[in-house]
């Protein structure tokens, strides 16, 4: 395992000093530990986003990276605290809510340990239940990454199959029209990051600059429908025009060049925002 990566994510913001809190309980821990941040920006209570952002960042650490996810509506409750292995050596500490729907979905958790207080709980911390962030995620985050306790240490082990997961929908494709949904949104540009793999759109796009009738709605609301262009870069397209491209994992994402998707249109994100793309047809000129 390698020692000393340490990251953290939550919905804390920077407003207040909680995240500092985090970061000292760490370096109590081990000096030597490096620090590092996904983001504090998740919207609050959004274990959905936070999910997803760690689907985002996690294959691009090195094996045996720590992070600590933290977005915990139900802190204080009986709701399970737990440490999941990926099968590429991450460790994931985490409230056991849905924060690892999509790595279980997409990555695959290997094995879980329930996090055992009674030995891995910040000292004289027992008489708070309000910030576990720091007094038992932090603290054991902080641990594990040192090499003070190993995986096993962190209390027994339960079965895969009982994580918390969040309802996923697959997109699909059928006569040619791609069903899928917005997973998230691009912040601060406010694309669209859909859960379409560019070789399924690949499926019925043949080169960049092909039109597509992109509809987006929720609740059985149209929200959006209209032609954009299929671009290689927002280059590709006059500020203020729509456009379908391959993001950066390799999904579809849905923009306006220098514009905000999101904010235009009021986009949310989750399997109630469906998507549905087909190529649109050719207009002929006579």
């Amino acid at each position: 395992m390698t020692k000393g990566l340490l990251v953290f994510q939550s919905d804390f913001g920077s407003s207040d000093g909680a995240v500092s809190a985090m970061h000292g309980v760490a370096n109590t821990v081990n000096r030597d530990i490096s620090i590092y941040e996904i983001t504090h920006q998740i919207p609050q209570y959004n274990i959905w986003e936070a999910s997803y952002r760690l689907l985002q960042a996690i294959r691009y650490w090195p094996s045996g990276t720590v992070f600590v996810s933290i977005v915990d509506p139900g802190v204080g409750s009986d709701r399970r605290g737990v440490v999941a292995k990926t099968i590429d050596n991450h460790y994931v500490i985490t409230p056991d809510n849905g924060t690892l729907t999509h790595l279980k979905q997409f990555v695959d958790i290997t094995d879980v340990r329930l996090i055992d207080e009674s030995k891995n709980r910040l000292p004289n911390s027992g008489e708070s239940h309000t910030f576990h962030g720091r007094d038992i995620f932090a603290y054991t985050g902080a641990r594990l990454a040192s090499g003070d306790i190993q995986f096993e240490d962190i209390g027994p082990a339960v079965d895969t199959s009982t994580i918390v997961r969040l309802p996923l929908r697959n997109s699909s494709i059928n006569n040619e029209v791609i069903t899928g949904i917005v997973d998230i949104i691009d912040r601060p540009f406010g694309n669209l990051w859909t859960n379409i793999s560019r070789a399924q759109f690949k499926e019925i796009a043949e080169q960049f600059g092909d039109s597509f009738e992109v509809t987006i709605s929720t609740d059985s609301r149209t929200i959006y429908k209209n032609i954009m262009t299929y671009g290689r870069s927002f280059a590709d397209l006059h500020i203020g025009e729509p456009l379908v491209y391959v993001n950066s994992l390799d999904n579809i994402g849905i923009a306006i060049n220098q514009g905000s998707f999101a904010d235009a249109y009021r986009v949310g994100t989750g399997t109630n925002w469906e998507v549905i793309i087909r190529k649109a047809p050719r207009i002929v000129y006579e």
